[in-house]
């Protein structure tokens, strides 16, 4: 019996569902139940009949498949897999804001620890930030922790005053202009597909901005046979398995989430036979951060 063989057949056993993320190696995507970005996950483990998930991607994901399914066992392939971005911001930059303006609202990237997350008034996602930030009624937002993301955001919404702190993703971050234009002199006919994430200059030449999912389908639906990608490696093993007959381009200094290639196939299988690394989070921080993915999900309909 191979691997995957094995992890289906404990699966099984633990009647357990395999949740990964984009970023994760490909032959992880493949034992996966469901695949999606942080949006698609999120609505998907908060209805899910399963007493056991397997969470393949990093802590923060972890942590909102406890707070939306706080009955069920929620298990990491790896404990240390984190998301640097998630810890950027702080406690008194919240409480300032806040003392500033009597009608803020704390909008939370989900890219973000529960802790955070309780500070806030509502997650969002790369998918939905826009949407929520135009529905809620508060006209000041302080927009926690990732700039890129805020910035995209605030461009959509002028007649939001939105706030920045420094966070930022420091995949995105550093995909370079400079190697995307190398790439579009290359290929000229190529459109360009960026995440949010990434900086102004590297936006500031895309013919589309989104989500992981929003490039997925933009580039299914694009006419074009050759596309540019400015977003983590690992969203070509779904890019291809989609459009066999176009090519993807990716920077030359190849924006890899390390924190995701922790997650392997032995860890799955490790963790289902196990049930070791189970997620958790503190109780005085569950309440609070819960509300702010429960409220997400209700204004991103």
């Amino acid at each position: 019996m191979n691997i995957k063989d094995e992890i289906r057949l404990w699966k099984e056993k633990k009647d357990a569902v395999i949740l990964a993320h984009y970023y994760v190696e490909p032959e992880i995507q493949e034992i996966a139940d469901h695949v999606g970005d942080s949006f698609a996950l999120s609505k998907i483990a908060a209805n899910l009949p399963n007493p056991v998930i397997v969470y393949c991607g990093v802590s923060f994901m972890g942590e909102s498949g406890v707070l939306l399914s706080p009955d069920k066992k929620v298990l990491m392939p790896d404990a240390k897999a984190d998301c640097p971005m998630a810890h950027m911001v702080t406690k008194a930059e919240v409480d300032e804001a806040r003392a500033k303006y009597d009608d803020l609202a704390v909008v939370c990237y989900i890219n973000s620890t529960a802790e955070i997350k309780s500070w806030s008034d509502v997650s969002v996602t790369s998918a939905n930030a826009v949407q929520i930030v135009k529905n809620l009624p508060n006209k000041n937002i302080l927009f926690i922790p990732d700039r890129n993301l805020g910035r995209f955001v605030a461009a959509q919404v002028p007649e939001k005053n939105v706030m920045l702190v420094k966070g930022y993703c420091p995949i995105h971050e550093v995909i370079s202009p400079t190697e995307i234009a190398e790439l579009k002199a290359a290929h000229p006919d190529a459109e360009i597909l960026v995440h949010p994430e990434c900086n102004a200059e590297v936006t500031a030449m895309a013919d589309y901005i989104g989500s992981t999912t929003g490039i997925i389908n933009y580039a299914a639906k694009s006419d074009k046979k050759e596309l540019i990608i400015g977003t983590e490696v690992g969203v070509r093993y779904e890019l291809e398995k989609q459009n066999p007959d176009k090519t993807f381009y990716f920077p030359r200094t190849t924006p890899v989430c390390h924190d995701m290639k922790l997650i392997t196939l032995e860890k799955v299988l490790h963790v289902l036979k196990t049930e070791e690394n189970q997620a958790s989070v503190l109780e005085e921080q569950a309440k609070a951060a819960g509300n702010t993915l429960t409220r997400m999900l209700e204004l991103a309909k």
